[in-house]
């Protein structure tokens, strides 16, 4: 079976990360989660006093972009790679609600875009890699061999990801992450560089009514006759 390049967009909350982490370990495949990278580098702004409610020094993360280093290092007791900023691992940091409110603002500036998906090309060059995003098979990866697009209703993935933030004790209300997941779509949708847009050769799937095992089964499916063609 020849290697290939696994492509997942789709919206926030769709599951995007569970599913590309279970190909990549199944596949013996590299999983590179650009949505952590994005949320770093959202961390850094905070921590930075460059973003807040009131107002974003774009300016100023911009001049610090050279000063951000970003890597993945794996977790054998995780089963996958964990999000280090600047030699710090801040997994955990970049998982809060806090962090959710801004990504999409931070992910709408182009330098931060353009430093980012140079960095995400140099770890998919040589193929056998499975990346999940707002714009892999569009940008990062037009011509992947396989492009996945997930979507759900915005009622589903705000409950899941309500359900996740309860699970790991983050004292959040379940209408406050409906907004958010509302706002992210807005803002991801209607950016104007690189904006979340389904590629033209992408596979849809809509997990609304589907449990992890039966979208794996599926999406393994659709990979295998891609590396048998």
């Amino acid at each position: 079976m020849k290697t290939i390049t696994i492509a997942i967009d789709g919206f926030s909350s769709t599951g995007k990360s569970t599913l590309a982490k279970q190909l990549a370990k199944h596949l013996g495949y590299i999983y590179v989660d650009s949505g952590a990278m994005y949320r770093a580098i959202t961390l850094f702004a905070m921590e930075n006093g460059y973003i807040t409610k009131e107002y974003f020094d774009v300016d100023s993360l911009n001049n610090s972009l050279e000063f951000i280093k970003l890597h993945f290092e794996f977790n054998a007791n995780l089963g996958f790679a964990e999000m280090y900023l600047n030699d710090r691992n801040v997994e955990k940091e970049i998982r809060t609600i806090e962090v959710s409110n801004f990504v999409s603002k931070v992910a709408e500036i182009s330098q931060v875009r353009a430093k980012l998906v140079e960095q995400q090309q140099a770890m998919g060059k040589d193929k056998g890699v499975v990346m999940d995003g707002r714009d892999i098979g569009t940008v990062v990866f037009p011509n992947a061999e396989l492009k996945i697009f997930m979507t759900a209703s915005s009622e589903t993935r705000a409950q899941r990801r309500f359900d996740e933030l309860q699970a790991k004790g983050d004292a959040v209300s379940y209408e406050a992450v409906l907004k958010n997941v509302q706002e992210r779509d807005y803002i991801d949708t209607h950016r104007e560089d690189s904006p979340l847009v389904k590629s033209d050769d992408a596979i849809e799937i809509d997990n609304s009514y589907l449990n992890k095992q039966e979208q794996f089964d599926a999406v393994l499916e659709l990979v295998e006759e891609v590396m048998n063609s």
